[in-house]
């Protein structure tokens, strides 16, 4: 099983980045994809969610009406576009794959995914 993130980097406040997932197989056809971030001594936090049926998307309050995450069913890949971004937004990003529906609001739990891709580093400046 494998996640890939990329797309991170250097952009100014109020600019915009994309980041990608390319995800096995396996991976993608679980139950929901996320995107999860970390900054420098935080804990790691649901930024987006989107479930395999429908799509369903979920997003943090912190960037509800900035990000938007897709997915690609064709290519097996997740797509988080981030706009307006904040220094706020700095934070190592990383996909992740949750295989089975699990608890109620489970697509915002870290402890409920399976699988990990590496990160890929976001710096926002102001």
């Amino acid at each position: 099983v494998q996640l890939q993130a990329s797309g991170g980097g250097l952009v100014q406040a109020g600019g915009s980045l994309r980041l990608s997932c390319a995800a096995s197989e396996r991976a993608f056809s679980g139950y929901a994809m996320g995107w999860f971030r970390q900054a420098p001594g935080k804990e790691r936090q649901f930024v987006a969610g989107i479930i395999r049926d429908g799509p369903l998307t979920y997003y943090s309050d912190a960037v509800k009406g900035r990000f938007t995450i897709s997915r690609d069913n064709d290519k097996n890949t997740v797509t988080l576009q981030m706009n307006s971004l904040k220094p706020e937004d700095t934070a190592i990003y990383y996909c992740a794959s949750q295989l089975q529906q699990g608890v109620h609001l489970g697509i915002r739990r870290a402890d409920k995914y399976d699988y990990w891709g590496q990160g890929t580093q976001v710096t926002v400046s102001s």
